[in-house]
């Protein structure tokens, strides 16, 4: 605890954070002022000249946004957890550590190949993906899907070795002991122990995934982010409401409908 307290000092003293440099200026303060107190009065109509008309034309462009928030961020997931699947297998070592087991001479090496990839995968943020991606390919629906894919396929694929390692063994063993093959044992003895929490982890993934698609607008893809983000420039506060407001929603209704699924699949 103490060292967490010193490091966090230190950094503070590099970053200047006791210096009056910190604080915005009297004009941030005016910014942030305008911008919060227009979050009680979300618009249902576009404010700039020449935009489109009709009452609802905005919360229909949100709900449209919304929607290929969804589709980037469920096509990146789908990616995501096959590759997850694979290699939280792959970086597991319950399927080598085992008194007996055929694949002890290889498995250690496998597993450590696994979890450097894994490491590497996600180590780098699905932004500085897209930023080399977008550099590489160009703009298009597939940069979207693979910068957040690849980093969620590292991160599913640890969290999900680390689960099968700590689920209870004790079916696993008899089933081996049997004389099951390998793939019997590993998902009928060990998988449905671990299961519970892996599917509570990779809906947790998903709502990450509808965040990290909405902010991949930023960069020019059509999700919420992309409204937010040109409603944001033109000091067009209502406007970045109603799109934030869209996208709390999106995320409240996944969170119901993943909590629902979880209970229907384990029941």
């Amino acid at each position: 605890m103490a060292s967490l307290v010193v490091a966090a000092f230190v950094s503070a003293l590099k970053l200047n954070l006791f210096s009056g440099d910190i604080w915005p200026t009297a004009g941030g303060w005016r910014l942030a002022g305008d911008f919060f107190s227009q979050a009680l009065h979300p618009t249902l109509h576009f404010l700039g000249p020449g935009s489109p008309n009709g009452l609802w034309a905005l919360p229909a462009q949100a709900l449209v946004a919304a929607g290929n928030t969804v589709i980037f961020a469920a096509t990146a997931m789908s990616v995501a957890l096959v590759g997850g699947i694979i290699l939280g297998f792959l970086g597991s070592s319950v399927w080598w550590d085992r008194p007996g087991m055929s694949s002890q001479r290889f498995g250690p090496g496998v597993t450590a190949v696994a979890r450097t990839l894994m490491t590497l995968m996600r180590s780098i943020h699905e932004l500085v993906w897209a930023v080399f991606l977008l550099a590489a390919l160009g703009m298009g629906e597939l940069v979207a899907v693979i910068a957040i894919a690849i980093p969620y396929t590292g991160t599913l694929g640890k969290i999900f070795s680390e689960m099968l390692d700590e689920a209870p063994g004790e079916a696993a063993d008899s089933l081996r002991l049997a004389g099951a093959p390998l793939g019997s044992w590993y998902l009928f003895g060990l998988v449905p122990g671990a299961l519970p929490d892996m599917l509570a982890y990779a809906f947790y993934r998903f709502e990450c995934a509808l965040r990290s698609s909405a902010v991949l607008g930023f960069f020019g893809f059509p999700t919420l982010g992309y409204f937010i983000s040109a409603s944001f420039e033109n000091l067009y506060f209502q406007e970045v409401w109603t799109y934030l407001y869209v996208l709390m929603a999106l995320i409240l209704l996944v969170d119901w409908w993943s909590g629902r699924l979880r209970r229907a699949v384990l029941s």
